[in-house]
């Protein structure tokens, strides 16, 4: 463990995932030991998470994994303690203790993964004790002085938020609906209650749920959840399942319109029945327009329409191409490589021009890489003074760029086919010459 934790010396983020996947397996032994000696194992994780703590200011956590991994250590502390007759109020105490003293946020959320952790007493006792702190933050008084995190606004909020994943875990639909009866209800109580009733086989009572918290939803345009798109498609999936097909095929449809692109073709295609999907395929193919062209790519990709893939990156501009993820551009090149190399050349030169423009030293390999395979895809299609012209504005826009230009300037002298024998040629020659026969 100590060996493992390696304290006194620094991780810095680009090492921490190794340093994590070490800790993993040291986790993973005492993971094994909860089921023959649960109480050792307890006593285990406690030292191992005090570790962690004690750790925590010599690691770069950019990533988010050596947290993550600490909620997972504290998770497999709950099953063990559990496994050893541990008392579920203490064990449910002891982790409530631990989320209001979280200075590294390791316990942010934790609630989540713990409702599943816990047994159906340990539950019910970690239920108990959240529902007493809530009571007590409804009769609470700001009091001067204290922090905004204290306030009683901000408990009610905090303790009604850890009731709602308890009760959601337990299934508890009547506990679930009292408490927004006496908190609000928002589009993700409308889903969260959908989702139980569901469960229950209740579709018809689950639809008016959806429709309520889709209301709300679009009441708030701008709040950051993600409760709008689950009841979406919630809401189609129960019309489909009440027999209301159509009606469903015609909210993805309209989505599909309003935002073309794989996820919403995919949402559309669930509902169309087998024998009609190669007219509706055509129908969405032909109302696929608009400017979003990560979307798009994405799309004809997917859905290998190549002709369709070609006329959008041929009608596309360099700068709206430089401005589209990598993610959906260098997928594309690659599948336009052979068939239609000139386009291919375009979404390899974005690419790179995407990085260079931004000054992302950080990818200059990557962005070399790019040019490489944008001027061998350029000389395939015959349109030499395309990368010419590339080459030229690289040179007059970037000249300064002293952790760039060394490397491109060695990637335009290498003429290709011009000049030097390609890559393949010079490996065929090679090859021929080893085994003393002509493999041209």
């Amino acid at each position: 463990m100590e060996v493992a934790l390696n304290p006194g010396a620094f991780v810095p983020d680009r090492a921490c995932y190794s340093f994590v996947r070490e800790l993993e397996e040291v986790a993973a032994g005492i993971g094994k030991l909860a089921g023959a000696d649960p109480v050792r194992a307890t006593a285990l994780y406690e030292t191992f998470l005090a570790g962690c703590y004690e750790k925590a200011e010599e690691v770069d956590d950019s990533s988010g994994s050596f947290g993550q991994f600490v909620g997972e250590l504290i998770c497999g502390w709950i099953k063990a303690r559990q496994a050893s007759g541990a008392e579920a109020d203490e064990t449910a105490a002891i982790l409530l203790a631990r989320m209001d003293d979280d200075p590294y946020g390791f316990c942010c959320q934790i609630e989540k993964d713990a409702a599943q952790a816990f047994d159906k007493a340990g539950l019910a006792a970690f239920e108990r004790q959240i529902q007493a702190r809530f009571e007590a933050a409804t009769t609470a008084k700001p009091a001067p002085g204290k922090a905004l995190g204290h306030e009683p606004e901000y408990l009610l909020r905090h303790w009604s938020e850890l009731l709602r994943t308890v009760y959601l875990a337990q299934k508890n639909l009547a506990a679930y609906i009292a408490l927004t009866s006496r908190t609000g209800v928002t589009a993700g109580d409308c889903h969260a209650v959908a989702t139980m009733l569901v469960a229950r086989r209740e579709p018809d009572e689950a639809l008016v749920w959806v429709e309520r918290g889709i209301a709300i939803d679009r009441e708030h345009p701008h709040a950051c959840t993600t409760a709008g798109y689950h009841l979406t498609a919630l809401h189609r999936e129960l019309l489909a399942r009440l027999g209301r097909g159509n009606e469903a095929i015609a909210a993805a449809w309209a989505d599909f319109r309003k935002h073309p692109g794989k996820y919403s073709y995919d949402e559309l295609m669930k509902f169309v029945p087998k024998s009609e999907r190669t007219a509706w395929h055509e129908r969405a193919m032909d109302a696929a327009k608009g400017d979003d062209l990560h979307s798009l790519i994405g799309l004809f990709r997917e859905t290998k329409e190549m002709k369709r893939l070609a006329e959008l990156v041929r009608g596309a501009t360099d700068e709206a191409l430089e401005q589209t993820s990598h993610h959906a551009t260098e997928p594309a090149a690659k599948k336009l490589e052979k068939a239609e190399p000139g386009l291919a050349a375009r979404l390899w030169r974005a690419q790179g021009m995407r990085i260079v423009n931004k000054s992302k030293s950080k990818y200059y390999e990557a962005a070399l890489t790019n040019f490489e395979r944008a001027r061998r895809c350029y000389e395939r299609a015959g349109l030499g003074a395309e990368w010419a012209d590339t080459v030229r504005h690289i040179r007059a826009a970037h000249h300064r760029k002293t952790g760039f230009m060394p490397g491109f300037e060695a990637l335009a002298a290498d003429r290709g086919q011009e000049g030097e024998p390609s890559f393949l040629e010079r490996a065929k020659t090679r090859w021929g010459v080893r085994h003393g026969r002509d493999v041209s």
